[in-house]
């Protein structure tokens, strides 16, 4: 492997990003020449790893739940269940409750198999893992425009919440993830929003606590209550997340989709900082700016799951200058699981750029220093595609323990490759030591040091 550096011009001091410096760019070193880095079993800090499992892993993608690495996680969310009628429904019901898979019983279902699909092979699954939950998330991107309707009354609040504790418990769920995406607009088009969708939100949570303490009081046991939670600035403002936080167990931040197909310019996915060379920095959204944020706003660290992709995103007929990054598109890329025809989302499974772009002839993949994550950019085809890597997982999760932050949040488990990145998020093993310092030295380092910006070198990856 040849590392090429192309340094970029030097810029003005400033008072913001040494610590990022320091933090990235050392541990991008040691990882990259093996350091193991800290896992979450062995600190007290960031000790949950939260995996989405899509119900519609089971069709193109032949990704069932017996796949899934339950000795690696600690929650499992299931998307999604849907909202019909003001109640939590099934999502799908074939791939649920009734499809058979080998090893499932013939004679019908009855007291003791109830029903069959994804939620009986996830309650397996618990029984194989000690200590794994399982959440039932219910909406979704797609499935989020009745929210609205279920948080208007007390009476609708009142009835959502009983239909989706009764679900939980039927299904053998540990508690609810509530996915809206979101409270006061800025989901799909076609939502039912009202200005009052904010307030009512925070009542509905509050409906769903009070359901399940009551479930758990009587059933001798907690169960669990999470939101998924927005990254972007303007949607956070929406939270009146001085009462949500209190009502939750964990909040699982979405730092990811931060920019995309809408965006104007070709840019990082799930950046964990803004890089000084960003065009919208610094009114741009990266997955430190979201954290600070709830910070800001009084939601306790622990409480705080950190977000991270499975995939990538890619736009087409990039400009070459700056190896594609920052740069205007004219389209969008058929992405892994978009049929030719269709429409093209640009996203683009890990697995899927493991294997069929990175160490591809024409395919150069770059590293952001400033960002903490990684680009490809095959010129050829004007293609640019930012995505997540081991290496930017793992300073991921350093900045998590650093943070004193709750744990991870995957979307979605069955974009992994081998569990490469899941692995990358879990690894045991000491942390990166600089003499001098600490057992945690370079996590720590960012809060003893004031900071300036630095000139950052763009690190090119040729195999």
């Amino acid at each position: 492997m040849v590392n090429e550096f192309n340094v970029v011009p030097e810029r003005p001091l400033a008072s913001h990003f040494l610590r990022r410096f320091i933090l990235l760019s050392v541990l991008n070193l040691l990882l990259m020449l093996g350091w193991p880095a800290t896992s979450f079993a062995e600190s007290s800090m960031g000790s949950r790893v939260v995996g989405y499992y899509p119900g519609w892993g089971i069709y193109d993608r032949n990704f069932e739940v017996a796949d899934l690495p339950g000795d690696k996680l600690t929650h499992i969310n299931y998307a999604f269940a849907n909202l019909v009628n003001g109640e939590c429904a099934l999502g799908d019901p074939w791939a649920d409750v009734d499809r058979r898979l080998a090893g499932d019983p013939w004679s019908g279902p009855g007291s003791d198999e109830p029903y069959y699909g994804n939620f009986r092979q996830l309650n397996l699954l618990k029984d194989a893992s000690p200590g794994l939950q399982t959440l039932i998330s219910i909406g979704g991107w797609t499935w989020s425009g009745n929210f609205s309707d279920a948080a208007l009354t007390p009476t609708s609040r009142e009835r959502f919440a009983t239909s989706c504790a009764d679900f939980m418990q039927a299904y053998g769920f540990d508690g609810l993830d509530i996915d809206w995406e979101y409270p006061g607009g800025g989901g799909l088009a076609g939502n039912t929003v009202r200005p009052e969708d904010p307030q009512n939100f925070t009542l509905l949570l509050q409906a769903l606590r009070d359901e399940l303490d009551a479930r758990g009081s009587a059933a001798g046991r907690h169960y669990l209550l999470t939101i998924a939670a927005p990254a972007g600035a303007d949607k956070i403002a929406k939270l009146e997340l001085n009462q949500i936080y209190p009502l939750l167990d964990f909040i699982n931040v979405m730092t990811y989709d931060l920019n995309g197909a809408w965006s104007s310019i070709s840019n990082f996915n799930a950046p964990l900082y803004l890089s000084p060379d960003d065009p919208t920095n610094p009114t741009g959204d990266s997955a430190d700016s979201a954290i600070q944020n709830y910070l800001n706003q009084g939601v306790p660290a622990h409480k705080l799951v950190l977000g991270v992709p499975f995939y990538g995103r890619g736009v087409n007929g990039v400009d070459p200058e700056n190896q594609g990054l920052f740069q205007p598109f004219s389209g969008v890329p058929l992405g892994t699981w978009d049929a030719a025809g269709g429409g093209a989302t640009g996203m683009f499974d890990y697995a899927d750029l493991a294997t069929q772009y990175i160490g591809q002839p024409g395919v150069n993949v770059y590293r952001d220093e400033a960002s903490g994550v990684p680009w490809l950019h095959d010129p050829s085809r004007g293609l640019f595609i930012s995505y997540d890597d081991p290496v930017s997982l793992a300073l991921k999760k350093e900045y998590v323990v650093a943070n004193g932050l709750g744990g991870v949040m995957i979307w979605e488990m069955s974009s992994d490759l081998n569990d490469e990145l899941v692995d990358a998020l879990v690894s045991s093993g000491p942390p990166p030591v600089v003499p001098g310092l600490g057992p945690v030295g370079l996590v720590l380092l960012s809060a003893l040091l004031g900071s300036v910006a630095i000139s950052l070198p763009v690190l090119r990856l040729d195999s």
